[in-house]
């Protein structure tokens, strides 16, 4: 269903607006060569965005994701979250972030070091993940935007644990759009209208229990 309504879109967006995919390169691939020709002392958010390029949305929305996974940073997650998932919704070619962010410095070492761990695990993920389903990048962009910023406010649910399933969903979400993978895709948007239904449900049902669903009502 959502592989059909995207093929559509991409359609009456015609031939010069379909702009599609560039390229298909791993994302293990693109780490690894962004982080051989860094800076030896320093590195900023600013220098990666532009040299990720398109997957820059992915990489800063999974990371964050897997953030969002964690006891007592989820909420700051989740406020990191919708930033660029609104770029996304308004079509941004990367993700913008305030200048006393993104021009910060980061200590080149220790993050090619987190890196090193994290491509191995990325080649082997790489192995059932993979590009099939090919879906407009326009559309899909918009559409993987309005989900993380839905799903988003999971991660303000004050029910313990709470966090866990939202951030999963995006985490999938991120890497299937990294990898475009429209199989995973789809079946990962279908697991979050699920995890955002339960979700609905234990807010209301924390809200009736402090009794301010009944005050509204």
């Amino acid at each position: 269903m959502v592989r059909r309504l995207l093929s559509h879109l991409g359609e009456k967006l015609g031939p010069e607006g379909a702009d599609p995919f560039p390229p298909y390169v791993p994302t293990s691939v693109v780490l690894d060569n962004l982080f051989r020709t860094a800076p030896t002392e320093h590195v900023t958010l600013d220098w990666m965005m532009q040299g990720l390029g398109h997957r820059s949305f992915g990489v800063v929305l999974l990371v964050l994701a897997l953030c969002g996974a964690l006891p007592g940073v989820s909420v700051v997650a989740g406020l990191l979250l919708f930033v660029p998932a609104v770029q996304m919704l308004r079509a941004h070619a990367r993700p913008a972030f305030p200048p006393l962010v993104g021009a910060r410095p980061i200590a080149a070492p220790r993050l090619m070091r987190l890196i090193g761990r994290v491509v191995p695990v990325l080649r082997q993920l790489e192995r059932v993940v993979h590009p099939r389903w090919p879906m407009p990048y326009e559309p899909t962009k918009r559409l993987v935007g309005g989900a993380v910023l839905l799903l988003g406010c999971g991660l303000f649910v004050p029910v313990p644990l709470s966090n866990v399933p939202p951030a999963t969903i995006i985490a999938l979400i991120a890497f299937a759009y990294l990898e475009e993978d429209g199989a995973l895709l789809c079946v990962a948007l279908v697991a979050g209208l699920a995890v955002l239904a339960v979700v609905a449900g234990l807010a209301w049902q924390t809200l009736s229990m402090t009794g301010w669903v009944t005050g509204i009502l």
